[in-house]
């Protein structure tokens, strides 16, 4: 049963039951009270009687003859059955099993209860079915020249129970009425009030067949409008990873494709060098070439795993981080870059302040290395690289410039990527793999560091690390 169909079923329920029931008790109520009053009335009436059988009890004592106690008090009731006649009322004097005034027109009941010690000083009433009426029973007693006579007032209520059917018959009437426009109603309602949930249902559908961009439109700001904003908010959040899935997918086939193309150059030398040095007999000058160029082959595939070992610890998290003053690290690294630069005809400058950082020194240097080792390959000969740093902001900035020849803003979004090249000509010249700025990425990751580049073509570029700063202090060299 769909949600919208529980919504009206239920709540068609509960009207009828909770209308039904307070429509009995109105009906109930309403009867009870006229048949109260009826009694009421109907006791008054006895008591009237009685009364008038108590002021001619003096002189029927003086008489003390039977049958003008018959005729006075058939008198009695005679003025009161007239004063009543339209009111289906009827007297009985009865004085043991002899019958003194009736005007009933029905058999009066062999046994009546009511009468079982009745004393004269009481009125008692009863409720009886005669036949297909309901009549009201009210008896007293009253004592005259040592007989008692029982005086019966009885009123025909039939038309009070008539009224109550009738009451039954219209209110089931109103009742079917009321539920079919309840039940309209409530289907206009529970369809309007599920409607955006099965928009949300559809959404889902469509989500589920691949189509993530798609958002349901709710404008209510009620639990189902915030339901809703959930919902597009979980959608976002699918799409955000199934689009990083995807992306993570493309960089994997990128990677792959790109190693096997950087272990197929290489293998192919060495194997056809090794190969035509096997098969041929060569001078000597030809071995030594031949076994420079396996050599050298062989090295670029050291290289290129050192590389990739690099890559795939960073990745995997295997660190430790120690708070250390970046300025030390830099001093350290200096020694060793300073005398690569010198094999290369440059010059490196640099100018760094203290600083507390949380690092791995040694992952530090190779960070330092690589972007020194990037930027000394964009330069000609007697160029000038600058190693800066710099505190401020809560965070430490260690700065790579040179002024060389730049990189294309088309490439500027790619840099990070294993093995991705600007110009692969002179990478692989230089024996460059496009690894080294994907592991500074990662370095820069395991330390919490945003890593950016700048760049213009022919002016150079400034490589940028910002390190969260633990401590900061003053202090420049030169």
């Amino acid at each position: 049963m769909k949600f919208w169909q529980k919504i009206c079923l239920f709540s068609i329920l509960t009207f009828v039951v909770i209308f039904n029931i307070a429509s009995i008790m109105v009906i109930e109520r309403n009867h009870n009270q006229m048949l109260q009053q009826e009694i009421g009335n109907a006791l008054s009436e006895n008591m009237s009687i009685h009364s008038s059988v108590n002021g001619v009890i003096p002189i029927l004592n003086v008489y003390d003859s039977i049958d003008y106690e018959k005729t006075v008090l058939t008198n009695i009731a005679t003025g009161f059955v007239n004063k009543n006649q339209e009111e289906n009322v009827y007297i009985q004097i009865t004085e043991g099993s002899r019958i003194v005034y009736s005007n009933t027109n029905f058999s009066m009941p062999q046994s009546r209860k009511e009468l079982i010690r009745l004393t004269a000083d009481e009125i008692r009433y009863i409720l009886r079915d005669i036949g297909k009426r309901t009549m009201l029973f009210t008896s007293n007693l009253a004592p005259i020249n040592g007989k008692y006579y029982v005086f019966t007032y009885i009123k025909d209520v039939t038309p009070l129970y008539d009224e109550r059917m009738n009451q039954y018959s219209f209110f089931f009437k109103v009742d079917a009425g009321a539920v079919i426009l309840y039940a309209l109603v409530m289907f206009l309602i529970s369809k309007g009030l599920t409607k955006p949930i099965d928009r949300m249902i559809r959404m889902a559908k469509v989500i589920a067949q691949g189509r993530f961009s798609e958002r349901v439109k709710l404008k209510s700001r009620d639990e189902i409008g915030m339901l809703g904003a959930n919902f597009n908010e979980m959608a976002e959040v699918v799409e955000e990873k199934i689009n990083e899935l995807e992306r993570n997918n493309n960089e994997k086939e990128r990677f792959i494709q790109n190693i096997t193309h950087e272990l197929k150059t290489p293998l192919t030398s060495i194997i056809g060098y090794a190969n035509f040095l096997r098969m041929t007999k060569v001078g000597e000058e030809t071995l030594l070439d031949g076994l420079n160029v396996i050599y050298s082959e062989a090295k670029r595939l050291e290289h290129l795993s050192f590389k990739l070992m690099d890559l795939i610890l960073l990745r995997q998290g295997h660190t430790e981080l120690r708070t250390v003053n970046m300025k030390n690290v830099i001093r350290e690294a200096e020694a060793s870059l300073q005398m690569k630069a010198a094999d290369k005809h440059l010059r490196l400058i640099t100018r760094c302040v203290d600083g507390e950082v949380r690092m791995d020194p040694d992952l530090i240097k190779v960070l330092i290395h690589n972007l020194v080792d990037n930027a000394m390959k964009a330069l000609t000969e007697a160029g000038m690289i600058t190693l800066q740093s710099q505190a401020g902001q809560g965070c430490y900035t260690l700065e790579v410039i040179d002024h060389g020849i730049g990189i294309p803003e088309e490439h500027l979004a790619n840099l990070f990527e294993p093995f991705y090249m600007v110009d692969k000509a002179r990478t692989k010249s230089q024996h460059g793999a496009g690894l080294g700025l994907s592991i500074c990425q990662s370095i820069a990751e395991v330390h919490g560091a945003r890593l950016e580049v700048e760049s213009q073509p022919g002016e150079g570029t400034t490589v940028r690390v910002m390190f969260p700063l633990q401590y900061k202090g003053g202090g420049e060299r030169e």
